[in-house]
């Protein structure tokens, strides 16, 4: 909710989701774990079982609710979503809780 990944008025990224009031929306997806390092097709056998994986989700949308102060909206967790978006930037960031870099 504080990550400054939004442009602030002189177009700096500046500004955070609080910063912004923006509404948020989580989605679950395999892929964000899909490993390619091997053949053609992506391998997700390092990727949480649901037994782990749907309340580590289900924590992270209720403590993005408290931060931000508003409902966050959300997929079927394992289903199949046509989920349809603008993406605004050409910015990816990666986010990994392992590798602080």
């Amino acid at each position: 909710a504080n990550m400054r990944i939004f442009n602030d008025c002189d177009g700096v990224m500046n500004e955070s989701l609080l910063d912004q009031n923006a509404d948020a929306i989580v989605v679950s997806q395999f892929t964000l774990h899909a490993s390619t390092k091997k053949g053609n097709r992506p391998s997700y056998i390092k990727a949480a079982k649901p037994d782990v994986a749907i309340p580590l989700y289900e924590k992270f949308v209720r403590q993005l609710e408290n931060d931000i102060g508003k409902e966050v909206g959300t997929g079927e967790f394992g289903a199949d979503m046509k989920v349809q978006l603008l993406n605004d930037g050409p910015v990816t960031i990666i986010l990994d809780s392992k590798n602080k870099e």
